[in-house]
């Protein structure tokens, strides 16, 4: 199956974006005729394996390297690098020309930064004394689709950039790929954001279009009726559960990067032990388009079914007589056997994992703490992880989301399990707690928290959850309804305004407003409180749902979206589309949040790569 996803059932057509990035990557290269060698830095490598094939880039005639500190081996005197501004990759690139000089190699170098260019970047090329000898130049990959219904900014460290180092270049970026899609798909007229970093990017977003105008005539009635923005800052409770949906637990434990997961030949069934295989999980592969979404209690029972039922056709087909349009059919089946083995095998690794008495007490001793009503267990369960020395990423989550929970942690009980983190997991995880005090998930507590408060009247714990016949978004985490998607679910159905002395207690303004030919007000007297006045489009076509989550989202919560836009759907004739930044903090992707200032190659006792949280 192709890695590539199908995206001819989007509700917009990102077809043509996906065709427009291929085309501005392929005219950069073909503005060099000769044979030349292309450049590309790791992670966007994975992006752009979402756009185009390899081959593709081949048949241009470009010979494929990914950048690292080893000087480029090649024969071509063109050499394009294709990578994100970042300052680290620019040293990289500034020593491989040196090292060309020093051995009297004779190539020109072209740079294109992925989106932009920026000062700061050049900067470093003017410094190393290799601007001269560079073309430098811009390839403006601002999103990525990675499926149908969800697109990507490919920001991983946005997070980070914003609340911890003050870095708001994120920002500008996120307006700028909404105010991109814009040009395809019209003036989004209804803004709703909630959070600092939110409101900032509504108000860039306004100033681009008075600075560079989409213009209506061109672009028609616009496609996405209103657009939703979340700072992640709004919500940490919902990333530090463990997610229970297929595709999330594959994230949990996995790690879903650029629409695949890579695991161990020998899970899928290969005979090749310590080979890698890479299984891609998008919506082109009909069984997982059908399971991904699904409680893991469940994906578990209809793979069984599906199964049992090939099983029995299988035995009808051995004795008895069948027409040939009856072996048509079998055969027909017998297509989906690979999907079917794929996602058997897949699960059957997962649920070594889930039926450990280890992993069930941790979803236990969650969903305890998220109900905050029992401090003194939870405390003492968290001690007893750190004295086990069990893996920090799952105490640093349980730590946050008990900090978190409780509006922080009495100075006695703050400074003591700190002291014990380090004196147990060694101090060079000192930077890491810095940088998660910085960012406010872990903190002493100086005023009295509202988690309560807000669990109560947004109805975000649910007893007796039918995980197989849901009817809530909490079924995505076994009885916790993401605050997240509670929000999206009220904007979506009755607007903020019944709802905002609840928005007041979560971190961040919060505004609605109409653009386009509308008042840009942020007031809310300037928007009609129901979603029939606000997010229905005026010439009956369907209305269109751009959600956008500032600093990641995790897959149960895109589960929890698609899920509400079905549960929408059955009422009114809407649909929601999902942009994530994918930015996701499960597991060994938490590594997204967590940094060590002195070593970021530093290894825990276990000889297991540091996971990092805040990267530098």
């Amino acid at each position: 199956m192709a890695q590539i996803p199908n995206l001819d059932n989007a509700p917009l057509n990102l077809t043509s974006l996906r065709e427009q990035s291929q085309k501005d990557l392929l005219t950069i290269l073909n503005n060099i005729r000769a044979k030349k060698c292309l450049v590309i830095d790791q992670k966007l490598s994975g992006s752009l394996a979402l756009i185009l094939q390899t081959s593709l880039l081949k048949e241009h005639g470009a010979e494929l390297r990914h950048l690292s500190s080893e000087p480029v081996q090649t024969e071509c005197t063109r050499v394009i690098y294709l990578v994100r501004s970042q300052l680290n990759l620019v040293k990289l690139i500034s020593a491989h020309i040196q090292n060309d000089i020093s051995k009297g190699l004779q190539r020109e170098y072209s740079v294109y930064f992925v989106p932009r260019r920026t000062v700061a970047c050049e900067k470093i090329f003017e410094e190393e004394k290799v601007h001269h000898l560079l073309t430098i130049g811009e390839y403006p990959l601002y999103m990525i689709p990675l499926d149908e219904d969800v697109l990507s900014f490919e920001l991983d460290v946005a997070y980070k950039d914003y609340l911890v180092d003050g870095d708001t270049s994120s920002l500008w970026h996120i307006a700028k790929s909404i105010h991109k899609l814009e040009f395809s798909f019209g003036v989004i007229p209804n803004v709703r954001a909630k959070g600092k970093a939110s409101a900032r990017i509504a108000d860039i977003l306004n100033r681009m279009q008075v600075e560079e105008p989409v213009n209506t005539s061109d672009t028609g009635a616009p496609e996405i009726n209103t657009i939703i923005l979340l700072d992640r800052e709004v919500d940490m409770v919902t990333p530090m559960c463990s997610q229970l949906t297929y595709e999330g637990l594959l994230d949990e434990l996995l790690r879903v990067s650029n629409g695949s997961v890579e695991v161990d030949a020998s899970i899928m069934g290969a005979q090749q032990e310590g080979k890698k295989t890479k299984v891609p999980l998008n919506s082109s592969d009909k069984l997982f388009k059908e399971i991904r979404d699904l409680n893991f209690e469940v994906v578990v029972q209809v793979l069984r079914q599906k199964a049992t039922s090939m099983k029995q056709d299988y035995t009808e087909m051995t004795t008895t007589n069948q027409t040939v349009s009856e072996l048509k059919d079998f055969v027909k089946k017998l297509n989906s056997l690979p999907e079917i083995t794929r996602h058997i095998n897949l699960a059957q690794h997962l649920s070594t994992f889930t039926s450990k008495p280890s992993f069930l007490a941790k979803l236990d001793m969650e969903h305890t703490i998220v109900e905050a009503q029992s401090y003194d267990i939870c405390f003492e369960y968290i001690e007893e992880m750190i004295h086990k020395q069990e893996p920090i990423v799952n105490v640093l989550r349980l730590l946050v989301l008990f900090s978190i929970t409780n509006s922080g942690l009495p100075k006695k009980n703050f400074d003591y399990l700190r002291r014990e983190l380090l004196h147990s997991y060694g101090f060079e995880h000192m930077g890491t707690l810095n940088n998660l005090e910085k960012a406010g998930l872990l903190k002493k507590q100086e005023t009295k928290g509202n988690w309560l408060t807000i669990k109560r009247a947004l109805q975000l714990v649910v007893e007796d959850t039918d995980t197989a016949n849901p009817n809530d978004i909490a079924y995505v985490f076994s009885g916790y309804a993401p605050l997240s998607i509670r929000l999206v679910q009220h904007a979506v159905r009755s607007g903020w305004r019944p709802i905002e002395e609840i928005l007041k207690l979560l971190p961040g303004p919060h505004s609605e407003s109409k653009r386009g030919g509308y008042s840009s007000s942020p007031s809310f007297d300037t928007l009609p409180g129901s979603p029939a006045n606000l997010d229905k489009v005026a010439d009956g076509r369907r209305s269109l749902v751009l959600v956008v989550f500032v600093g990641g989202v995790t897959f149960a919560e895109i589960s929890a979206l698609r899920f509400l836009s079905a549960q929408l759907a059955q009422h009114a004739d809407t649909h929601c589309v999902l942009d994530g930044l994918l930015f996701h903090i499960q597991e060994t992707n938490i590594k997204n949040y967590l940094f060590p200032v002195q070593n970021e190659n530093a290894l825990l006792p276990a000889q297991v790569p540091l996971p990092l949280l805040f990267p530098a």
